[in-house]
């Protein structure tokens, strides 16, 4: 490799350990239990603020079943399916959008239907920047000590340093909803201007 692809290749490390991660439903808290690399460690590692040394890459691809060359993003690219989904436990599915070279990067999630009205969510807080957009269905947001429900075509958007967690809000059917996620805070940027109000020159 030459010098500007070993850089590319190692700051891209970061989010693709982070979507390795998120992919298995695992939590920073759990990885650093089962691998014994520190919290503080693995947060730094995903937000691009450290550099995972070998023996961390492996123990990380050891963990996430992944292996060196998709972490280096140098395993052969697949066609994307609608059939990529990855199903958690708690039958959530996750359908990767973006590849994970670095930056900004996007899921489809789908929470199942719920019989009866759920706790409140349960919340995490990390670094980076989110943009939510629900497709179908009601969804859940627990900000912080906000409790917002928003349906189709509403739109999120907030600091993932703000404790955060989403449930299926409404009953008997599934709830579909886009992220975007800036590890490093990166912000989606709008180019164009609000259309004129009604008599506006």
């Amino acid at each position: 490799m030459a010098g500007d692809d070993v850089a590319e290749t190692s700051a891209a490390m970061g989010p693709r350990l982070r979507a390795a991660r998120e992919q298995r439903g695992s939590t920073l808290t759990g990885v650093s239990r089962a691998t014994g690399i520190s919290l503080s460690t693995l947060s730094r590692i995903e937000t691009g603020r450290r550099k995972p040394t070998l023996e961390v890459v492996l123990r990380l691809a050891r963990e996430y079943g992944v292996s060196l060359d998709e972490l280096a993003g140098t395993a052969p690219a697949a066609r994307p399916r609608t059939s990529a989904l990855q199903r958690f436990g708690d039958d959530k599915a996750v359908l990767p959008l973006t590849r994970y070279v670095g930056g900004l990067h996007a899921h489809k999630h789908v929470l199942p239907a719920v019989q009866e009205p759920p706790a409140r969510p349960r919340q995490v807080s990390h670094d980076g920047w989110e943009w939510l957009c629900v497709l179908y269905g009601r969804l859940w947001l627990a900000l912080g000590d906000q409790d917002l429900v928003l349906s189709a075509g509403d739109v999120a958007e907030f600091d993932t340093r703000e404790p955060h967690g989403v449930a299926n809000a409404g009953l008997g059917g599934p709830v579909e909803y886009l992220i975007m996620f800036g590890p490093q805070g990166e912000r989606l940027r709008p180019r164009t201007l609000p259309a004129p109000g009604p008599g506006a020159r």
